[in-house]
């Protein structure tokens, strides 16, 4: 039986992977061994680079290939639309669009001069809630995930060893946390032209860009976006780790991000609030200035790494001790 008819999903693993599977499953090697799941004496090997490869493909073809991944890849497809018809709806009086400032959602006051800002307010709109808030039920079921339904064990006969697998996993949640974040851009950026004018545009500190080198600063502030989930997405596999149910993790991940976010607002916690890993996150709209402000960013970029150090840490030291039943 393979992998994916394991998982009940239509998913065809490469030939490589179950040969290594197969070899695996040999005296000493069965799914009652100890917790690296090390073959006996005589079939002793290490895995090869083939067959990781094989299993990042395996699990980034699952995961994108889950209607439920799909339909969180929908709903922040939608947000930039929906925004994008708010603005024009709200401007086709000639009054303008929200407020001025220039960071965060006040970028929504330039989306009806250049359509290109509407990729900047759709980020800013989704950073904060609807983003997290996908990587956290895509990490959080990582490993949970696999154990409620029963293919865990099945999965570490394998001879990748739990540290693979668990690295595939955080590989694999970073993936997502790139792919959601470019829909989000993607999106904004067609609608953008659909509805309103395009061409070089006015930055924060007031100076003209091109709209070549805009797209350059919109490609860059996606990256920068996509790299301030890593946080998230290793403290949701942490929390993956520490129960078998998958619903339990995505709970208990979003209800953290909920939590951080709350505690974020309160004045009374200044003094904590720039360790929240929320903290810097709407610091891209730096990037829109002419010259760049870096301090926030570097610190947005450090915290991340931080916490993914932390929790993947954590994370790492827990599934390497834990007992396997399921």
């Amino acid at each position: 039986m393979s992998r994916a008819e394991v998982r009940g999903e239509p998913v065809e693993e490469p030939p490589f992977v179950a040969s290594a599977v197969a070899s695996a499953v040999a005296p000493g090697a069965g799914p009652d061994a100890g917790p690296g799941l090390v073959p006996g004496p005589g079939t002793a090997r290490g895995p090869r680079a083939l067959w990781s490869l094989g299993l990042l493909r395996s699990e980034l073809l699952i995961t994108f290939r889950r209607w439920r991944t799909l339909a969180l890849l929908a709903v922040l497809a939608a947000v930039p639309v929906l925004v994008g018809i708010a603005v024009k709806i709200e401007t086709s009086d000639g009054s303008p669009a929200g407020g001025g400032g220039g960071e965060g959602p006040a970028f929504i006051s330039q989306v009806s001069n250049n359509g290109l800002f509407l990729v900047f307010t759709a980020l800013a709109a989704t950073l904060p809630f609807f983003l997290p808030m996908a990587v956290g039920v895509v990490a959080g079921d990582a490993i949970a995930g696999e154990s409620s339904a029963g293919t865990l064990r099945y999965l570490l006969v394998a001879p990748a060893g739990r540290s693979r697998l668990l690295l595939t996993k955080y590989a694999t949640v970073i993936a997502f946390c790139l792919a959601a974040t470019l829909v989000v851009a993607v999106s904004a950026l067609a609608v953008g032209a659909l509805l309103f004018p395009v061409g070089d545009l006015t930055t924060i500190s007031g100076t003209r860009i091109t709209y070549t080198e805009g797209l350059g600063r919109a490609l860059l502030i996606a990256l920068v976006v996509a790299a301030s989930l890593v946080g998230v997405a290793a403290l949701g596999l942490f929390v993956s780790t520490l129960t078998a149910s998958g619903i339990a993790a995505m709970a208990t991940t979003v209800g953290l991000l909920i939590t951080v976010q709350i505690l974020d607002q309160i004045p009374q916690l200044d003094a904590l609030q720039p360790y929240f890993f929320s903290h810097y996150w709407l610091s891209f709209a730096d990037l829109m200035r002419e010259p760049v402000y870096w301090d926030d960013l570097v610190k947005n970029l450090g915290l991340q790494a931080l916490y993914a150090a932390v929790f993947g840490s954590a994370a790492w030291a827990r599934f390497t001790a834990k007992d396997i039943t399921a």
